[in-house]
């Protein structure tokens, strides 16, 4: 792959079904299931602050975020992220997580969250919740709950119900 072809794109309508088949390619039937897509499920992501990645032309990668209150925070969720097996380990999720928790600060979001491995993302700026802080609808490992705090109290308000928000 010739990195100079990489292109970071906001995500729009366009891109729906590709987006959707990257993440049944990544993740399976079982992704609906999990209690973040439970969350995702209850209203619309912010286009505004998902992006794709193409390489000449082709969308090859896709992060999504969705508007969340987090007990007291009003933030994001970050996922899912996804990338093409053919383009696995070249740093284009890194690339698209970063880009995407640096749209939510100039968005004024207060905080970055998702359920997801921690030695890939603790790396890339997230932190562990307080264990069992955040109540998912549907069981969640708290171990794997993480945020990027973008104010200064966030760990201190996130305790409570996570669920979408109108943004």
């Amino acid at each position: 792959m010739n990195n100079h072809a990489l292109v970071y794109l906001t995500e729009d309508a366009s891109h729906d079904a590709i987006v959707e088949h990257i993440n049944e390619e990544a993740f399976g039937p079982g992704r609906l299931a999990r209690a973040a897509a439970r969350i995702r499920e209850q209203g619309p992501h912010d286009r505004s602050l998902s992006f794709i990645c193409a390489d000449d032309g082709e969308t090859i990668a896709s992060v999504r975020m969705t508007a969340v209150d987090a007990g007291g925070v009003k933030g994001h969720l970050l996922g899912p992220l996804a990338v093409r097996p053919s383009h696995k380990n070249q740093g284009i999720g890194r690339e698209l997580v970063r880009i995407a928790v640096d749209a939510a600060r100039r968005a004024g979001s207060e905080a970055v969250i998702l359920v997801g491995d921690p030695p890939y993302y603790m790396p890339l700026g997230f932190e562990k919740v307080a264990y069992a802080a955040l109540e998912f609808p549907g069981p969640v490992d708290p171990a794997r709950v993480l945020v990027v705090p973008l104010n200064e109290d966030v760990h201190t308000r996130l305790k409570g119900k996570i669920a979408w928000r109108q943004k």
